[in-house]
């Protein structure tokens, strides 16, 4: 596989997320830049969001930011990146989130992250894309998750195999390995 050249990331937009998920955010901001993926996220200047788009910007990577209308001052709108597209509505977001990264990496997040994983994990399941989904299981964080998985495969809710559908990484040494 040869070194993708844009990734959407998903992560929380809150300021009060622990401090070791700010500075796997920087370390990944930074290896983005270096690496010359571009960065594509929800748009927002808050939390794990703006911490990887910041860090992306100061070591001289391109980012490309897409946010609703609505939510321009909620999750303060980031005016310094290489792109800001406002849309109108989540779904318009989300559509294009989707489809401007060639992988997904998802960091820790509440609802917002946890929808935007559920809906491209299902979208890969209809065949609606190929692309590969990396669960960034910083500190355990999906760990309860991937179990509610397993129940609902033991009782055949989903298919025994849903584990094929992502790759679970512990470090950013892991995520880069995928990335390549």
């Amino acid at each position: 596989m040869h070194m993708l050249s844009s990734v959407t990331v998903y992560c929380s937009s809150s300021n009060l997320a622990p401090q070791e998920y700010f500075h796997a955010a920087r370390e990944l901001g930074r290896e983005f830049a270096t690496a010359g993926i571009t960065l594509v996220y929800g748009g927002g200047r808050a939390g794990l969001m703006g911490c990887i788009a910041d860090t992306v910007m100061e070591h001289g990577g391109k980012v490309r930011g897409i946010i609703p209308r609505f939510l321009v001052e909620r999750e303060h709108a980031h005016y310094g990146l290489s792109e800001l597209h406002v849309v109108e509505t989540m779904h318009e977001r989300k559509v294009k989130l989707a489809e401007w990264g060639e992988a997904y990496l998802v960091l820790p997040g509440g609802f917002g992250t946890l929808d935007e994983l559920i809906e491209v994990i299902t979208w890969k399941h209809l065949g609606h894309h190929h692309k590969p989904i990396i669960l960034f299981n910083l500190n355990g964080f999906w760990e309860p998750l991937l179990l509610f998985f397993n129940r609902m495969a033991t009782e055949n809710l989903i298919i025994n195999d849903h584990a094929a559908y992502y790759s679970l990484c512990n470090t950013t040494e892991e995520v880069f390995k995928l990335l390549h």
